[in-house]
């Protein structure tokens, strides 16, 4: 095995991703999961266990160490272009009107495909490449 193949993963705190101390972000990243979800799960389990999970993460706050910022973690101070209908503001409408387009473009593709392969044309081709 190659050295990133085998590449150590340790628990650590990710402040930059996370909420109060970066515990659940650090959860989440270590075992590659959605930092929701931790963050859910977390949540749960504080209510229904009482103050055992508050104790647990104010632990792991003080033990684990802070992750350090990677430079290419960092965001861009450029804004991005929203490529998309519906995640530019535009109207429902609009965007209704961009996937119906959308469907009906894969529907021609898909009925050109059909008639090729149920034509004569399709059956030559295939009995040639047997060949």
């Amino acid at each position: 095995m190659s050295q990133d193949n085998c590449q150590r993963r340790t628990l650590m705190r990710d402040k930059a991703k996370g909420k109060i101390a970066g515990v659940c972000a650090g959860i989440a990243e270590y075992f590659n999961i959605e930092v929701w979800l931790v963050r859910i799960i977390a949540v749960t389990a504080l209510i229904f266990s009482s103050s055992f999970v508050a104790v647990i993460y104010i632990a792991m706050w003080f033990i684990l160490d802070e992750k350090k910022p990677n430079p290419a973690d960092q965001p861009s101070h450029h804004l991005g272009v929203k490529t998309k209908v519906w995640q530019a503001g535009e109207p429902p409408q609009r965007a209704f009107r961009d996937i119906n387009q959308e469907f009906s473009e894969l529907e021609q593709s898909l009925q050109r495909i059909e008639r090729y392969i149920t034509s004569n044309a399709y059956k030559i081709d295939r009995e040639l490449d047997r060949l």
